[in-house]
């Protein structure tokens, strides 16, 4: 039986993850990989939640601020740097935590990733073109026409994901959900997955304060800095697109600050779409942390994958 375990702590944003994830990290004295794929740029902090200086020295975080967001960084950069972490972290650890709320990164590296069909140039290129020309609402629109499976639980304020889907879609006549189903790869550790969740009043409350405290934080101001570079796939996320609405004077400030809270509350049921689909995820309020402890050395003691 493998001795070596990787607990998995998913969840919606703002669910506080980060703060289960140390205490359960403390407990098993080891170490964190972050799986979020914004929290990774060393340019954005204010607007992807990165955890506090005080939360990094409590417990030492990978994943968080080791790229830039001029690199390419995506499920399948992730899985291998995962893979790499723990393999490292577990010559030293038998348990080893992986958090965050980006389903895909997750997925890849519990199971690996799937094998994309060959796509044509022409159809990415006229995609492109007709984003360009009509923006992210026609995009969604055609996405959410063409390709309704990936609509329901997509990224859909990703204009980069709705891209790729659409060419799929053309491409091959399938939902790109059709090639994300196939493979599983079996990891030579086991694998715990545990979920945070609370009630959608409650979770709603905390995104909206959160927005808050981001923005008296200088939100606004970490947005003007990156302005250059809004048209990179990093910067074309919650928090930051309907910053860019604002300093270019297509909305007022107040509305951009109610945008956030209000695509926020979708990202974050689009997360919960995503986990609770994953059955081997047991799930648990942030708060009972003892009980994911006592969970976590009942599952190592049968040697759960």
């Amino acid at each position: 039986m493998n001795n070596k375990t990787c607990v998995i702590i998913a969840g919606p944003t703002a669910v506080g993850k980060t703060a289960a994830a140390i205490e359960v990290a403390r407990h098993f004295n080891t170490e964190i990989i972050s799986a979020d794929s914004r929290q990774c740029f060393k340019e954005m902090a204010i607007g992807v939640a990165k955890p506090s200086s005080e939360e990094l020295q409590q417990v030492h975080h990978y994943f968080i601020g080791t790229h830039s967001i001029h690199d390419t960084v995506n499920a399948a950069v992730f899985e291998q740097y995962a893979l790499q972490t723990i393999d490292t972290l577990f010559q030293q650890q038998n348990v080893a935590v992986v958090t965050g709320g980006t389903g895909l990164y997750i997925k890849a590296f519990c199971e690996g990733l799937d094998d994309m069909p060959p796509l044509s140039p022409e159809i990415r290129t006229a995609i492109q073109e007709q984003y360009q020309q009509y923006g992210l609402a026609w995009l969604q629109q055609q996405v959410k026409e063409q390709d309704p499976l990936y609509y329901a639980s997509g990224e859909i304020l990703n204009p980069q994901r709705l891209m790729r889907a659409l060419e799929v879609k053309q491409a091959t006549g399938q939902s790109i959900r059709s090639f994300q189903q196939q493979k599983k790869i079996n990891r030579p550790f086991n694998i715990i997955k545990l979920g945070l969740e609370l009630p959608r009043p409650e979770l709603h409350t905390r995104i909206n304060t959160r927005v808050d405290k981001m923005m008296e934080q200088g939100l606004l101001q970490e947005a003007q800095q990156l302005l250059p570079y809004k048209h990179l796939n990093a910067l074309q996320t919650v928090g930051y697109t309907e910053l860019y609405e604002y300093l270019d004077g297509n909305i007022t400030l107040q509305q951009a600050i109610e945008q956030i809270k209000t695509n926020t509350r979708h990202y974050a049921k689009r997360q919960m779409t995503w986990f609770k689909k994953d059955a081997a995820i047991q799930w648990f309020s942030p708060n009972a942390v003892s009980e994911i402890i006592d969970t976590i050395d009942g599952a190592e003691g049968r040697g759960q994958r």
